[in-house]
């Protein structure tokens, strides 16, 4: 069967930005202009077809990313909108990992957000190439070239502005394209294309300048426009557009565009430079695996006709049709009704109907191609970041990792009704959302549920009311502390007892050294001339890990700590796996003790935009909270504060910082990483543990 579109003219594009940058606004205009829609949805009032959730048309914000198809100029756009609040970054994490481009969204008078360079070191990660589009420049104070010199300085990126805006805020009427050296102006009535006119006498000066610095900026990184440039030839548009689209392939530039979502200016522009310069999937390299049978890197070309490789990247319960899993297919073909092999599982599993999501309604497929993101049902142990392959040829593609949570809350069940439907609840949800953990507290009989904030738990709580139908009781917020070891330290555990018949013995030393903060753990056997059987290694490392888990200061998880097994004796007749497993775990404990344990806790980035009449106030407010102001800017009126405070003390700063500025100011947060916690608070958090704090 033949394909419907050749891979050269697909594209897989992610929509990424901070919050309340209008990146649903862009998507919604796109949906339109390609004819796919034929009502433009409003986020403000609820009817924007890809924030399809309740919760995110209660909201007016995105809260799960949503896949849609659009066609344009013969080429198929795979689109995923994803949220840009700091709470949901693992929806940003999943869909850049599959995807093959990004449209990175600014506010132009806010210009680079706090979470617009999370999104940005995420794609940098993966290596996604991206362009920019300058948002809202019908509005007051929006600065196109301010947010241009930030994407350079914040960003460490090199923009190539390919447009310039003609006028700005209220004055603003159209977009200089500096490729073709044209203008184009907007009316006011929505649905009227652009109108094509030279550009204005006022402007020829601004708009030479700025195409002389891209041609120049091109001649830097491309050989053909270097040999025109210096023999004094004209270069042509189509040349100027392929040399672009080279430089941002090899990430060595961004393109910038500029318009108004709102008043659907210049999304049309927008579409054709997705086309343009971003990548199809013939761009990208062959994706690197691991062959499941030999160990070793292979590569997977795109090619239909290549082994089938996918990776699934969501989960989704669908109330109408069950479980969803979405996935990319980076090699192969796969049809419905399909055996597949699940290589991170070691399962076979069949496919069954295959789906092309437009948001939260759905086309049935009989097969997808290479490049293809889609979703099926009938994957029953199949999970996020799981490889689904062809049995015969097994890969192992690079997973998808997520950060760990950083609140939690305790929940229960208000009747025995909803006692059951609870657990189902939190197993969807834990299926759908890697972010979101759920432990049960032995000690205190509740169950825990750990996430990335306050508005993140809030969102699933209210899930778990309206989709699932559990009332249940919530505790207050616990901030998810760590513990660590400050200096190395040496100790042991012997585990004896002696009964009647078979006894009980394990006997472990172990070295442990503090490691770089956010590395993680590490357990390392250096056990030499069989002083402990090799049987006997695994036990003990498990009990350590176990430990570990509860740490020793105050009952909270140990990172960043190196465990080497030095060495240890055994019995021959009365030592046992759970000897050693007991040992282990007695020997962490000790050892603990002597390295100076220490409590380490979230620490959150802030940002604060707010009038300049404010700004003592809310520096004085941040220190209160133990912060620590990193940056001050000042833009005309406003100035925007970056500092860095624990995340303990930002509960309830939204309504404070409300009413110290008459709800003018606006913040946002995201996690920045653990720090040692200071010898006051720490206390607290001992005492409140019950639990002794060690010298």
């Amino acid at each position: 069967m033949p394909r419907s579109y050749p891979l050269e003219r697909i594209r897989n594009i992610a929509i990424i930005a901070h919050i309340d940058a209008g990146k649903t606004t862009v998507t919604e205009r796109m949906l339109y202009d390609t004819g796919l829609t034929y009502k433009i949805g409003q986020v403000d009032e609820g009817t924007a077809v890809m924030d399809w959730m309740e919760q995110e048309r209660e909201r007016g914000i995105t809260i799960t990313s949503a896949a849609i198809t659009c066609y344009w100029q013969e080429h198929r756009i795979n689109i995923i909108d994803t949220p840009g609040h700091v709470d949901f970054t693992a929806e940003v994490e999943r869909c850049l990992r599959v995807l093959d481009g990004g449209v990175v969204v600014f506010d132009g008078v806010a210009g680079v957000e706090a979470q617009s360079e999370t999104v940005w070191r995420q794609a940098d990660r993966y290596r996604v190439p991206r362009i920019c589009f300058v948002n809202k420049m019908e509005r007051m104070g929006a600065d196109f070239y301010r947010t241009v010199s930030m994407i350079k300085g914040r960003l460490h990126a090199q923009p190539l502005p390919v447009q310039i805006p003609l006028g700005s805020s209220e004055s603003f009427t159209g977009v200089i394209d500096l490729i073709e050296n044209k203008a184009w102006t907007y009316k006011d009535d929505r649905d009227a294309l652009p109108e094509e006119i030279a550009i204005p006498e006022s402007e020829q000066a601004k708009c030479s300048k700025f195409r002389q610095a891209m041609i120049e900026k091109l001649a830097e990184l491309d050989d053909h426009i270097l040999m025109a440039y210096l023999e004094g030839e004209s270069i042509s548009a189509d040349d100027l557009r392929e040399a672009v689209r080279r430089a941002t392939l090899a990430n060595a530039v961004v393109p910038v565009l500029c318009g108004s979502a709102l008043r659907n200016m210049g999304v049309r522009l927008l579409l054709d430079a997705i086309l343009d310069f971003l990548p199809s999937p013939l761009d990208m390299p062959p994706i690197r695996a691991i062959d499941a049978r030999a160990g070793g890197e292979v590569t997977r070309p795109a090619r239909d006709e290549a082994p089938f490789s996918a990776l699934a990247f969501k989960v989704v319960t669908d109330p109408f049709v069950g479980r969803l899993v979405y996935f990319r297919v980076y090699s192969g073909r796969v049809k419905a009704g399909a055996q597949v092999f699940n290589s991170t599982r070691g399962k076979t599993e069949r496919i069954g109907r295959l789906l092309l999501m437009h948001a939260n309604r759905r086309e049935e497929m009989d097969a997808a191609d290479t490049g293809a993101i889609v979703a099926t049902l009938g994957l029953k142990s199949t999970f996020t970041g799981d490889t689904l392959c062809e049995a015969t040829q097994p890969v192992l593609l690079e997973s998808i990792r997520f950060p760990e949570p950083v609140l939690s809350i305790a929940i229960e069940p208000k009747t025995r009704a909803d006692q059951d439907k609870m657990g189902e609840a939190l197993r969807k949800l834990t299926e759908e959302d890697p972010t979101f953990k759920v432990n049960y507290d032995e000690e205190t009989g509740q169950t825990v549920v750990a996430g990335m904030g306050e508005l993140h738990l809030e969102i699933i709580v209210n899930r778990m009311l309206v989709e699932f139908g559990v009332d249940a009781k919530v505790g207050r917020p616990k901030v998810a502390y760590k513990e660590t070891i400050t200096v190395p330290a040496r100790s042991e555990g012997r585990f004896v007892r002696q009964t009647g018949g078979h006894g009980q013995y394990g006997h472990v030393v172990i070295e442990m050294e503090p490691m770089e903060r956010g590395s993680g753990s590490a357990f390392v056997n250096n056990i030499r001339a069989g002083t402990i059987p090799k049987q006997y290694i695994s036990p003990v490392e498990a009990g350590i890990k176990e430990a570990m888990g509860t740490g020793v200061l105050a009952g909270y998880p140990m990172v960043d700590v190196r465990i080497t097994l030095m060495d240890g004796s055994y019995h021959e007749v009365d030592s046992s796996e759970l000897a050693f497993r007991i040992a282990g775990s007695m020997a962490l404990k000790n050892g603990v003790k002597k390295a100076r344990p220490v409590l380490l806790e979230p620490v959150m980035k802030l940002e604060v935009v707010t009038p300049k009449e404010f700004l003592g106030d809310i520096i004085g407010d941040v220190s209160a909270r133990r912060g620590h102001i990193e940056l001050i800017e000042t833009h005309g009126e406003t100035c925007v504060i970056q500092a860095i405070v624990p995340l303990v003390e930002t509960f309830g700063y939204t309504t404070s910082l409300r009413s110290e500025t008459q709800g003018r100011a606006t913040h946002s947060l995201e996690f920045h990483n653990y720090q040692e916690l200071p010898d006051g608070p720490a206390d607290k958090t001992t005492d409140k543990a019950g639990i002794a704090r060690y010298a």
